[in-house]
């Protein structure tokens, strides 16, 4: 075998070497998980049938259910337990996920007070920012409060729950909110209903 020849089938077999090394270091990325919610990552969630209308990636909370929906695949969703607003503070309509927050801190609205983020903060671990008003999809550190109607106008979850979805949800996913799972969504174009609006005035207060 010539020199020439031999050095060319070397650097194809370190080419071939770094590629499958460079796939493999990939995949380990790709499921790596990151630290502290790693149980609630791999943790199962229960699926449900949903509307196909709702595109991959959706957010459907409907109040009736004290249930929270993530559309992961055509027509089928992930179903998560919440804590609503009280019966005054409920409302409907259709707003996106403007932003996300990891440990979000908290300010009290009679105070003024900063408090840091953390599992002790109302906020939770993580935070879903709705649209451009202060509501929220976020963790608690009152989780005996899911399951009823306990919040100022925010979707309440258990942290781990919140974790989970905050790493399956992307900024500008749509959100719909609806009394039962058979209301239409109010406009394709995500608008907000005027039940939102009613309430302009007063969201610099809202609390958790």
């Amino acid at each position: 075998m010539s020199l020439p020849l031999f050095r060319v089938m070397l650097l194809a077999v370190a080419a071939v070497a770094a590629i499958a090394s460079f796939a493999t270091t990939a995949d380990a990325a790709r499921r790596r998980v990151k630290p502290g919610i790693k149980a609630a990552a791999q943790q199962s969630r229960p699926i449900l049938p949903i509307s196909d209308t709702y595109a991959v990636g959706s957010i459907v909370v409907v109040n009736a259910e004290r249930r929270l929906y993530y559309v992961h695949a055509k027509g089928q969703a992930m179903i998560y337990p919440v804590a609503i607003g009280k019966p005054a503070e409920r409302w409907t309509g259709n707003l996106f996920v403007q932003s996300k927050a990891v440990n979000p801190s908290w300010t009290k609205p009679e105070s003024g007070v900063r408090m840091p983020g953390g599992p002790g903060n109302p906020l939770g671990v993580r935070a879903l920012y709705l649209g451009w008003t202060l509501y929220r999809i976020h963790g608690t550190n009152s989780p005996g409060s899911i399951g009823s109607a306990a919040s100022n106008g925010c979707f309440r979850m258990f942290n781990e729950h919140v974790a989970d979805l905050y790493q399956r949800v992307h900024v500008g996913a749509p959100v719909y909110v609806m009394e039962t799972l058979q209301d239409a969504p109010v406009a394709p174009e995500l608008s907000a209903s005027k039940n939102i609006w009613k309430k302009k005035a007063r969201l610099a207060t809202v609390q958790p």
